[in-house]
Parts: structure tokens; sequence; C-alpha cells
């Protein structure tokens, strides 16, 4: 039994060495691409990491299958979270098929080896990490990015509303307000004026940006402005109405997660931090009282 799992870690060593030489072979070997591939590589490489490169370059290959493996639906559902995530760190879909395929041959190698140990637990949570720490990553970024979106989102229409009133029209006052902004909001104002630019409508525009964020108060935002052209609201009041919803909104949200919050510290309380003192109470009387149990009970 020993001998074969000696010569299971050494097949398992042997693989690893094999494929970071492969690796850094496939980095620096100047080979012909797909085109979708080339293109993953581009986008988005002014975001990236020089260690989330390098693993891109290491799993493109490995990419087509992964997508293949996914199947149309789920590519297509994966395109929209990027959509709604923001693309973190020029994470594109098949960066994301790159970076699937290195993180679960590493989570395959590491539970593997785990197993020859007989660690079990450890080799289970090995190979979920490797199969999971993208889609961890995405999630994060689509949580973050919703909570920068709502937090710009009032006072950007608070300035919006000023400008309209100056005297300038929507559009011209949604890209000067949009050009003083920094962060997601802004880069989505950005991206529906391209969009008005190559000639989408308005409308179909600002559906677009509802859908590509997960955002209640952004689909909001997009109804009540569809909502004021059509009856033929003035825009400032529609936009200053929208920032003081939005406000109420917050503030709503704030006290029911306060609310929230409260059974979870008592219950955190009720079960850490009692029994600890009621703990610390017994043994402060047993120290103080100076008797000694065991002859008390041996009497």
């Amino acid at each position: 039994m020993a001998g074969l799992s000696g010569l299971l870690l050494a097949v398992l060593l042997g693989l690893s060495v094999y494929g970071i030489f492969h690796g850094i072979r496939m980095y620096r070997a100047d080979a012909r691409l797909p085109g979708d591939l080339v293109l993953a590589l581009e986008v988005g490489a002014t975001r990236t990491t020089a260690v989330g490169s390098g693993i891109d370059r290491l799993g493109m290959r490995y990419a087509p299958a992964v997508l293949n493996a996914m199947g149309p639906k789920r590519v297509d559902a994966l395109r929209r979270r990027l959509d709604t995530a923001g693309n973190p760190g020029g994470l594109t879909v098949d960066r994301y098929a790159a970076r699937r395929a290195v993180y679960g041959g590493l989570g395959l190698l590491a539970a593997l080896s785990m197993l020859l140990r007989g660690e079990y637990l450890v080799a289970i949570l090995a190979l979920l990490f490797g199969l999971t720490w993208t889609d961890v990553i995405i999630r994060a970024a689509i949580r973050r990015r919703r909570a920068d979106i709502e937090r710009t989102l009032p006072d950007f229409l608070d300035v919006l509303a000023v400008v309209v009133s100056a005297g300038l029209g929507f559009r011209q006052a949604l890209e000067r307000v949009a050009e003083k902004y920094r962060g997601p909001w802004a880069d989505e104002i950005r991206i529906t004026l391209r969009q008005m630019d190559m000639g989408v409508s308005r409308r179909d525009a600002f559906d677009q940006l509802r859908r590509r964020n997960d955002s209640e108060q952004v689909s909001m935002f997009v109804t009540a402005l569809q909502q004021g052209e059509e009856l033929g609201a003035p825009i400032v009041e529609t936009l200053i109405q929208i920032a003081n919803d939005m406000r109420r909104t917050d503030a709503q949200n704030a006290r029911r997660d306060a609310a929230r919050a409260i059974p979870k510290a008592t219950l955190v309380v009720t079960l850490v931090m009692l029994p600890a003192t009621m703990i610390l109470i017994v043994m402060s009387f047993y120290y103080g009282s100076g008797v000694d149990f065991a002859d008390v009970l041996g009497g």
C-alpha cells in the first residue's frame, strides 16, 4: 500500500512538473490562436494583473473545451453575469473559461495529493475551491458594483437635474455630468450614450442599461424616466423625484438590514458570549472559595 501511494505521488509530481514546463513553453511560444481568444487577451488587458494574464495564457488552449462543456445557455447566462459585474479585471467569457480550466486543474491536483495523505475533507475543499473560485470573484464583483451604483445614483440625478434646469437638453446634460463622474455608473452612462450615437433609440438604450444592471434603483430610474417621457412630465421634477425616492428606499433598506442584524447579534451573544461568561464566573467562584472538591467528593 505504501509503495502504491509513493508511486501515485511520484506520478502526480511528474505531471505537475510537466504542466509547469508545458505552460512556460506555451507562454513563450508564438502560437496561432483562435480569433476569439486573441480578442480575449486584448480586451481588458490593461485592467488585468500580471498573474491574471499569466493564468489566462496557461488556460487559453482549454477555454473552448470548457465553453463547449458549459453549453450555449450557460454561456449566455455567464455573459450576462459578466456584464452585470462590469467585467472585473478585464474578465471576458474566454478569460473565464481559461481561468476555470487552470483553477480546476490545480484544485484537482491538490485534491488528489490530499487523498493520498488521507485528508478527505481538505481534498473536497480544494476541489470545490478550484471549481468555484472564479464564480466567487464574479459574485463579489456584482455585489460591489451594485453597491457603488446605488450609492452614486441619487447624487448623480441631483447634479443632472441642476444641469438640465440650467438650459441644456437631457442628452447633452447626461454627457456633461457623466464626464465629471468616475466609477461603474458613469461607465454605464457612457455606454448608453455611445449606443444612442450609433442609432439606438433612447428607450431601447435605457432598456439595455436596465438589463445590464441587476439593481432595483437603476430599474426605478429607467422606469420613471420612460414614464415621465410618455406622460410629458418635466424632466427636472422627474429627476428630483427619482433621487428622493431612491434616498427613501435606501433608508428603508438600512432600517430593514439593522432589524435583521439584531436577532443575529443576539444569537451570537447567546451561543458564544453567554456560555463563556458563565464559565468565567463559575471558575472565579471556584478559585476564590479555596475549596478542594476532590477532597469533598472523596470524603
